[in-house]
């Protein structure tokens, strides 16, 4: 089972959702949707937030706490799939001549390494988090916020050593995927701040 299929099946099985009505099941299912879009216009990438979260209204229901634990988890994933490719690409460039591409891609995934372990921490901490209003939760948040604007920037260098790449296939391919998990981390960190504003009001 795919982790972020089994992440719903996980809160569902823990959390049934209660008998409802016809009527009110669909009244809950667009008001936990309407709140992940509205939560969702905070971020820089709206349209690709509300897709990617919409899914999970029945888990998320109008909690932004999980709504930015949800977010993490797709970051995360987006962000170990990232690391994997680039890796697997790596180890076929150090059979190559193109010393700048291999040097930019080796430069490349030990900066989406690192995102990767920021964002499972961020995740972890997530988790883990006390009563909202606390020191101890402003602590945890702050944590949280560190966390994944690091990896927000880990993950835009990791693309910086390929501006002396010469143009092609592979330069890319992989320059459209990397800006395409910076934007599913910047939406994930959006949400975190969001949550933690909220949480210390």
């Amino acid at each position: 089972m795919k982790p972020l299929l089994f992440l719903t099946f996980l809160f569902v099985y823990i959390h049934p959702i209660p008998t409802l009505s016809s009527a009110d099941y669909d009244s809950r299912a667009t008001n936990a949707t309407d709140f992940i879009r509205i939560s969702c216009s905070a971020t820089m990438y709206p349209d690709l937030c509300y897709t990617s979260l919409s899914g999970y209204a029945n888990a998320v229901q109008q909690d932004p706490a999980r709504l930015a634990r949800v977010a993490i988890v797709i970051s995360l994933s987006k962000a170990r799939h990232l690391a994997a490719y680039v890796s697997n690409l790596s180890r076929e460039a150090d059979y190559g001549a193109d010393q700048r591409a291999t040097a930019a891609l080796h430069d490349c995934f030990s900066n989406m390494d690192d995102a990767v372990d920021e964002i499972r921490g961020s995740l972890k901490q997530m988790r883990q988090l006390v009563a909202p209003g606390s020191e101890s939760f402003r602590f945890q948040m702050g944590n949280v916020q560190t966390w994944m604007s690091a990896a927000l920037t880990d993950e835009d260098t990791c693309t910086d050593g390929f501006e002396d790449v010469a143009e092609g296939p592979m330069k890319t391919e992989v320059c459209e995927r990397a800006l395409k998990v910076k934007k599913f981390t910047s939406n994930a960190l959006a949400l975190v701040n969001s949550y933690a504003e909220k949480g210390t009001n």
